[in-house]
């Protein structure tokens, strides 16, 4: 099935429904290895609201509106306050919603793995998402390698580390700074870039534009990049990670740009998130991620749709 699709016969739903238990049971695992995996290490699992006041302000992510609140499109700005708080490992797996968001490896409603340590940056969280993959895989049985899609992702330390600037030269022959000019970066990222990424191992692609990231810090020594990095693996991205902002300031203005930006392009324009400003300045250095829990499904079950890796899709219910 396409995305999107259905079928209305009441067997054929209950039939798909029991096609999938192998898969189900996979993901049960993986949840469990993934949980397991952050308590060793110290961390603590929280839960924070669904229901949150504003959103982060972000130009390309849309929440969709409940009453006067907002599902959260991810626990970022709650988790960053309970960072800001004294807690300095914290994880979280929870549901997440996103307005307009469907296609083979997208729904409105998915699971993220997200997850903050003070006292690292990116650098330290490229480390821990080649760890926790590792831990899967051997926990999971698969050893050292995955197959996907007839493609084997060797998943043995070190994994690439590739700028962005490099990757658009060495992709799409195109400056950076083309790219933003003309305003092409994000399709010759989508089209050219991002399925050449993540194989024979998994791939960060790196040092993105500051203009691109909203909430990371800048690089010391190069202001025009920041400390952000995605993960990719067989040609999709899997996470999006970067070292947090702690200025204030710097932060407030960000937002500001991000919320003329979403007015230009007639979309709706969310409440400043006073709270999380306030917590801001009291924030230790550290660093963050969110990780697609259902993409991570589709890689160790083989699966080319998201559709096939929870149990109902939005068309089902």
């Amino acid at each position: 099935m396409s995305p999107g699709s259905s079928n209305s016969s009441p067997f054929f739903a209950v039939e798909r429904l029991a096609a999938k238990r192998p898969i189900l049971l996979l993901r049960a695992r993986i949840i469990q290895a993934v949980r397991g995996f952050f308590l060793e290490r110290g961390y603590l699992e929280i839960e924070t609201p669904l229901l949150i006041p504003a959103p982060a302000p972000e130009l390309h992510i849309d929440a969709i509106q409940a009453g006067h609140l907002f599902l959260h499109t991810s626990p970022e700005l709650c988790m960053k306050r309970l960072l800001a708080a004294g807690y300095e490992r914290t994880f979280q797996i929870c549901r997440c919603f996103r307005e307009g968001e469907r296609g083979s490896s997208h729904l409105p409603e998915f699971t993220l793995l997200e997850w903050y340590r003070a006292g690292t940056d990116y650098l330290g969280l490229m480390d821990e998402c080649e760890e926790l993959l590792l831990h899967l895989s051997m926990t999971l049985g698969f050893g050292k390698a995955i197959h996907y899609q007839g493609k084997t992702i060797d998943l043995t330390r070190p994994w690439p580390r590739l700028k962005v600037k490099q990757a658009l030269m060495e992709y799409a022959c195109t400056a950076l700074e083309d790219a933003l000019g003309d305003g092409s970066f994000d399709e010759t990222m989508v089209t050219r870039v991002e399925p050449c990424l993540g194989f024979p191992k998994p791939t960060f692609l790196c040092d993105y534009p500051s203009s691109l990231a909203a909430l990371a810090r800048t690089k010391e020594k190069e202001p025009e990049s920041a400390e952000r990095f995605e993960l990719y693996i067989a040609g999709f991205e899997l996470a999006n990670a970067f070292s947090e902002l702690t200025d204030v300031q710097e932060q407030k203005r960000r937002f500001e740009l991000e919320r003329e930006g979403r007015q230009r392009l007639g979309k709706k324009c969310y409440p400043m998130p006073d709270r999380f400003l306030e917590a801001l300045p009291f924030m230790p250095e550290s660093a963050g991620i969110a990780l697609g829990l259902d993409r991570l499904v589709m890689l160790y079950c083989d699966q080319k749709e998201i559709d096939r890796v929870v149990s109902f899709t939005p068309e089902e219910l």
